[in-house]
């Protein structure tokens, strides 16, 4: 009988020291898993900082990109070699996959949806082209100039799409 008590003050004993180490985990275990989001936070902060301005740097060149393959501005600035329409299309397309070539390295920046939206902008442009290409009433070169602007009268070019979608993106930002 006297064993049993003395277990049993031991127990008394042990309890609260049991308890009393559980609690000290539970604070100690919660302050370093606070310590840890703080230094993610922060960590995070700090390369926000220097990965905004070339996410906007990205951004601009995208923006330009657009500009740069909308159909008014194309055409402005290819001129066609030859009056043969086929051969315009073709430098009228190549011009533009050169100058998404030249910014493929953007992606890494944008979300895929931006991305996508740049590339469905760069695919219709060229379905435009190669669209207004296939009609019959249109004979040469400098025909095909004249209808691709006529048509851009009526509606917005693809490259407005995408220029919204961007703007769009970059508000997200701020």
């Amino acid at each position: 009988m006297e064993s049993l008590t003395e277990i049993l003050n031991y127990l008394a004993y042990l309890l609260p020291a049991v308890i009393a180490g559980f609690i000290g985990f539970y604070f100690f275990k919660t302050y370093i898993e606070h310590q840890k989001e703080m230094q993610y936070l922060a960590l995070r902060k700090e390369n926000r900082s220097e990965v905004l301005p070339l996410r906007l740097q990205a951004f601009e060149r995208l923006v330009l990109f657009l500009e740069r393959i909308s159909p008014g501005q194309l055409l402005s600035r290819v001129k066609p070699v030859g009056d043969n329409k086929y051969d315009y299309e073709n430098l009228l397309i190549a011009s533009i996959e050169q100058e998404f070539e030249h910014n493929l390295v953007q992606q890494v920046y944008v979300s895929q949806q931006c991305w996508d939206a740049i590339k469905a902008s760069k695919n219709s442009t060229i379905s435009l082209i190669r669209r207004t290409s296939m009609s019959d009433k249109i004979t040469n070169a400098q025909k095909l100039r004249e209808v691709i602007l006529t048509d851009l009268l009526e509606k917005s070019s693809p490259s407005d799409t995408g220029i919204a979608y961007v703007k769009s993106e970059i508000k997200k930002l701020f």
